[in-house]
């Protein structure tokens, strides 16, 4: 069974996290989310009003899950999800929640691997929030959200690829991979009618790169831990003298996995992405020379 990727989704009262996960929901084509809200209360997801109980689950109609859970239940209830049927969970922090208490938990989760710290601001009410240095300096994702409803965006005090929108609408391309619609037979919801393709969706980029020739382990790890400007995920696959490794990265998280033999193959997502730049750079990173066996420990520290 593949491993399920979970992407927390945090922020402060008010920064718009309910909004932007309303509009993965309706605008992820086939992909089978499933949701964790960390909070008590009432949870708008579109046209439902999910009753904050403990352990709650309620299937929605394209076959996404929400559940509410409190603190104590959430490692409990990520293990139940990742023997689900589903593509990505998301996880809604509360607004007064740690997010590094959250990342923590996921890390920790059997079944389930790291999506990222998708950190949402609200552009008008930024200066209210405590700590905002703190979770800023953990986010692999800021999201600046509202920024229709301000003359000049803020400046913020972090390192990761930050993303101006309004009313959440981010691709869920850029947080996760995205099947399409089903369209099988079932009846038809207004929902179905209306055209989400036209939906405007926050920019953000996309660099494809490809090597016949295998990888210098130090130098492409070097690459990653400069965490390019922008860069936010990156997957495919590395070939290296010694083998050829699955790459799932978010942020500064990086996984290996060892798979069959086959050319370097990559996808780099983000924001503001220079193109030619970041290709040059794993242009560079191709290996000149013979690469020992002790030099691939770079790599193998961070295989699963």
């Amino acid at each position: 069974m593949a491993v399920i990727p979970v992407v927390v989704l945090a922020g402060f009262l008010g920064s718009g996290k309910t909004t932007l996960l309303n509009h993965l929901l309706r605008t992820s084509g086939g992909t089978r989310i499933g949701v964790v809200v960390n909070d008590f209360g009432s949870i708008n997801i579109d046209a439902f009003a999910v009753s904050a109980q403990v352990d709650s689950m309620v299937t929605l109609s394209n076959g996404c899950l929400c559940c509410a859970v409190d603190g104590s239940e959430l490692g409990e209830m990520l293990g139940e999800l990742a023997t689900s049927d589903l593509d990505v969970i998301v996880i809604e922090a509360s607004g007064l929640a740690e997010p590094s208490a959250l990342v923590r938990m996921v890390l920790q989760a059997p079944g389930v691997s790291y999506g990222g710290l998708i950190y949402v601001v609200d552009a008008v009410e930024f200066g209210a929030v405590p700590h905002l240095d703190r979770d800023l300096a953990m986010a692999d994702l800021v999201v600046l959200n509202k920024a229709d409803r301000v003359s000049s965006l803020p400046s913020l005090s972090t390192e990761a690829p930050v993303l101006a929108v309004s009313f959440g609408r981010i691709d869920p391309a850029l947080l996760f991979e995205v099947r399409p619609p089903d369209l099988g037979p079932r009846q038809l919801t207004f929902d179905d009618l209306e055209d989400h393709s036209t939906h405007t969706h926050a920019a953000y980029d996309s660099v494809t790169f490809t090597s016949e020739e295998p990888m210098h382990p130090k130098l492409f790890m070097d690459l990653l831990a400069a965490r390019p400007p922008g860069l936010f995920r990156a997957k495919g696959f590395v070939r290296f003298e010694h083998g050829t490794f699955m790459l799932h990265t978010v942020g500064a998280y990086v996984s290996f996995t060892a798979v069959e033999p086959a050319p370097t193959q990559l996808v780099l997502i983000g924001t503001g992405l220079d193109a030619d730049s970041l290709t040059d750079w794993l242009l560079a990173c191709v290996a000149l020379e013979p690469v020992s066996s002790e030099e691939m420990l770079w790599v193998l520290r961070y295989a699963r």
